[in-house]
Order: C-alpha cells, then structure tokens, then sequence
C-alpha cells in the first residue's frame, strides 16, 4: 500500500481502480481544497524545476487554473491581468537582470 495524502486529479481514483487496485479518497472542504492547492503548486513547480519539461509546465498551469477558479476568479479574468501587467511593466523578453537602484531621494 502506497500512503500519498495529497490532491490528486479528478479522474485518478478511477484510474487507480479500473487497473485493479484499491483507493481510498474524501472530498476535501473549500479551506482544506485552497490548502491542497497551494501545496500542489509547490509540488508540481519543484516538479517542474526538476524536469523542465513541457508536461511539468502544463501540470503547473492546471493547478493556477484550478487556484484561480477555487479563488473566484475565471481564467478570462485571469489572462486580462497577466496582459494587464505585460502592458504596464512588460514581460520577461529582453532577459533582463537587475543588479541594483539608487535609493529615492
């Protein structure tokens, strides 16, 4: 028996099941489901930066969906403040490196 105690995809105790083995789950409450899903995030990015992988990206984006969503949000409105903010500080393809500011005067 394999101990996992984590949130898991909707469809994985089926999966589990239908190749012959037995799972044990519950539904988790809305506190506990944001919790989970915060954990998640650092285990599908730890994941990710460990593999760097197209799957490891997508596994990540399902889970800020899903954070998203549980938040209230939509992923329209999700999308409009990424462009938002790409229109207002830009994004990351000049690759730039800031070393220092002057302190404000």
């Amino acid at each position: 028996m394999a101990d996992h105690n984590k949130l898991v995809r909707d469809k994985i105790p089926d999966i589990i099941e239908n190749s012959g083995r037995k799972a044990k789950y519950h539904i988790l409450s809305e506190a506990e489901y944001l919790a989970a899903l915060d954990k998640k995030l650092f285990e599908e990015v730890n994941e990710y930066q460990a593999d760097k992988s197209l799957e490891e990206m997508a596994d990540v984006l399902e889970v800020l969906y899903a954070i998203c969503k549980a938040r209230g949000y939509s992923v329209e409105e999700l999308e409009k403040k990424r462009v938002e903010k790409l229109i207002q500080r830009g994004g990351f393809d000049k690759k730039l490196f800031l070393e220092y500011s002057e302190d404000e005067r």
